[in-house]
């Protein structure tokens, strides 16, 4: 008896077709996904340098001009390069006075801070005893506590000390005020550090110290640097506290000055020698990113690594 039930020889020979049109476009599909995610990130970092970039160069630009052409063409380039804009605004502004004073402030703070933060985040990283986390934390609550809330009593405690109004004065409150994100980032990255070198140090008749300052320092450099350029560019910036702090003329630092640079140039109209001082302002922190931004990514990254 015959049937008219043929095999599904069609069927069979049209799967792996569709399968095979799948296994295609899934590929295809992806790598469309992808084109399309980089673009959009590549152009995302365009616009986002060009927004950054554009108002410095600007700035640099306008710091060679006179005021009149300020004004008249702001987006030209200068016909003349005015480099009495320069001279100027370091002379009759008092802008060395004032860069001098930040540069004794934050070099010795900047010490203070990278010497005692990384004492205290070895031996919280490295030595268990009793009250370790709760040091630690006192050091993350620090980072958490608005600096605006300590200023009323900070003066207090300043000028009870005879510290007010002081260099010396300024620079310790620059230390306590970067000691808890130096602490708080250098014990992360001494507990990446191998301590078989330690160990080893110590069965070879090496102290305490001499371990800290000859083996465990040089291998943390990579985050040292990294912790001293945001202290550097946090500090340099700083306005809030000498603000309150250091109100003498002969001791303010180089954000009072521009402060008090715009306010004064503004009534008499001498807005290249204020522009003169700004890119002043910004050429040591535009110079310590452009030097050290290879150190900076490792640091950031060399304990994810580890």
């Amino acid at each position: 008896m015959k049937t008219t039930d043929t095999p599904p020889a069609d069927t069979t020979e049209e799967r792996p077709a569709v399968a095979k049109v799948d296994a295609a476009g899934g590929p295809s599909r992806k790598a469309t996904e992808g084109q399309t995610l980089n673009v959009f990130s590549h152009g995302m970092l365009v616009l986002w340098a060009f927004m950054v970039v554009m108002p410095l160069l600007w700035a640099v630009m306008t710091s060679f001009k006179d005021d009149k052409s300020i004004f008249t063409s702001p987006w030209a380039l200068p016909d003349t390069l005015h480099f009495d804009n320069w001279s100027r605004a370091w002379t009759e502004a008092h802008m060395s006075d004032y860069f001098l004073n930040t540069v004794i402030v934050v070099g010795f703070s900047l010490v203070g801070t990278m010497l005692l933060g990384s004492m205290a985040a070895y031996v919280l990283a490295r030595f268990e005893f009793p009250g370790n986390r709760f040091i630690y934390f006192l050091f993350i609550g620090g980072m958490s506590f608005p600096i605006i809330l300590a200023l009323v009593p900070l003066f207090y405690v300043m000028q009870n000390m005879s510290l007010l109004n002081t260099l010396p004065g300024l620079i310790l409150v620059y230390i306590a005020y970067s000691l808890p994100f130096t602490v708080f980032f250098m014990t992360a990255f001494f507990r990446t550090l191998p301590t078989s070198v330690a160990e080893a140090a110590f069965v070879d008749g090496a102290s305490h110290t001499r371990t800290f300052f000859q083996v465990m320092l040089p291998m943390a450099k990579p985050g040292l640097i990294s912790i001293s350029i945001f202290n550097f560019l946090g500090q340099w910036n700083q306005y809030m506290l000498p603000t309150v702090l250091n109100t003498e003329q002969e001791d303010k630092v180089l954000t009072q000055g521009l402060v008090q640079l715009a306010v004064s140039q503004g009534y008499k109209g001498d807005w290249s020698g204020l522009f003169a001082g700004l890119v002043m302002a910004m050429l040591p922190v535009l110079a310590a990113y452009v030097v050290f931004q290879r150190q900076v990514v490792a640091g950031l990254t060399a304990g994810a690594l580890k």
